[in-house]
C-alpha cells in the first residue's frame, strides 16, 4: 500500500496546475483556438474587454474608489486590533503597581502608553481627587472622543458603499444612450458593433460599482461591531482599574511608632554656699 504523501500530489504540480487554469481563464481564445482549429471565430478576453468597456471616466473613478477602500480597511485593521487597545502585560503590571501604591509611577506608565486603555486611564486618572465619578465620566469621555474618531473613518465605507451603484446606474444610462443614439442616427438596420458598444459599456460599469459597493458594505457592518467590541473592553477594564486606584489611595497609610519620652532629669539639692 503506497504512503499517503506519495497519493498526494506535488507541490510542483498544484502550482503548474493552478497557473493553466489561470491561463485559460486569462486567455480562453487561445484554448477555444486549439480545440476549434483555424475556423473557430475568436473571442476577445473578457477581462481586456471589461476593462475596454468600462471607458476613461468611470474607470478611474471606481479605481480609485477601490483604492480608497483598501486604504480604509487597512487602517482600520492596523488601529484596531487588541494590543492597540489593549497592550499584553498592561493590566496587570498597572495593578501591581497600584497595590505597591506608587501612584505617580502608575500615572507615569498610563500616559507614556499611546494605546486607548492608557489614553483612556491618564484622562480619569487627572480627576481622582475629585472623585471617582468624576474621574469615570471624564475617562468615558476620553474613550468616546477616541470611539467618534474611528467611526469618522468607518463612515467613509459606507459612503463608498453607496457611491459605486451611484456610479454604475449613471454608467448605465450613459451606455443606454449612446445604444439609443446609434439607433435614432441609423436609416436602415443599425450597426450591431455600435450598438453592442453602448450596452456593454452600461453593463460593465453597473457590475464594476456593484463590485465596489460589496466589500463596503461588509467591511462597514464588521468594522462597526469591531468598535463596539473594542470599546466596551476598554470602557470595563479602565473603571475597574481606576476603581482600585480611587481604594487604594484612601486607604490610611502605616501609623509611624510613638518616640519613648524623653526621661525626666533627676533633682539635685541645692548647696548651699561656703561661708
Amino acid at each position: 500500500m503506497p504512503s499517503l504523501p506519495r497519493l498526494l500530489p506535488s507541490g510542483r504540480f498544484v502550482v503548474l496546475a493552478a497557473l493553466a487554469v489561470l491561463a485559460v481563464a486569462v486567455f480562453p481564445e487561445v484554448a477555444s483556438a486549439q480545440e476549434g482549429g483555424d475556423a473557430a471565430p475568436r473571442k476577445q478576453n473578457i477581462i481586456i474587454h471589461m476593462i475596454q468597456s468600462v471607458g476613461w471616466v468611470f474607470g478611474p473613478l471606481l479605481l480609485s474608489l477601490s483604492i480608497i477602500l483598501v486604504a480604509l480597511c487597512v487602517l482600520l485593521i492596523l488601529d484596531l486590533r487588541m494590543q492597540n487597545a489593549i497592550p499584553p502585560g498592561f493590566v496587570d503590571e498597572f495593578t501591581d503597581t497600584v497595590n505597591k501604591r506608587k501612584f505617580k509611577e502608575a500615572f507615569d506608565m498610563a500616559r507614556n502608553d499611546p494605546s486607548f486603555l492608557g489614553r483612556v486611564l491618564t484622562a480619569g486618572m487627572g480627576r481622582l481627587q475629585y472623585g471617582i465619578e468624576d474621574a469615570r465620566e471624564t475617562a468615558m469621555n476620553a474613550l468616546e472622543a477616541i470611539k467618534s474618531d474611528k467611526d469618522q473613518k468607518n463612515n467613509y465605507t459606507a459612503v463608498i458603499a453607496s457611491l459605486g451603484p451611484m456610479l454604475g446606474l449613471v454608467g448605465t444610462v450613459y451606455g443606454m444612450i449612446e445604444s439609443f443614439m446609434v439607433l435614432g442616427s441609423s436609416t436602415s438596420t443599425p450597426n450591431a458593433s455600435a450598438l453592442a458598444e453602448g450596452i456593454s459599456h452600461a453593463l460593465v460599469v453597473t457590475l464594476f460599482g456593484i463590485g465596489v459597493s460589496v466589500p463596503a458594505i461588509f467591511f462597514n457592518a464588521f468594522f462597526k461591531n469591531r468598535i463596539t467590541k473594542v470599546t466596551m473592553d476598554v470602557a470595563h477594564i479602565a473603571e475597574d482599574l481606576l476603581t482600585q486606584m480611587y481604594h487604594n489611595s484612601k486607604k490610611a497609610g502605616p501609623v509611624p511608632a510613638a518616640a519613648p519620652p524623653a526621661a525626666a532629669p533627676a533633682a539635685t539639692t541645692p548647696v548651699p554656699p561656703r561661708q
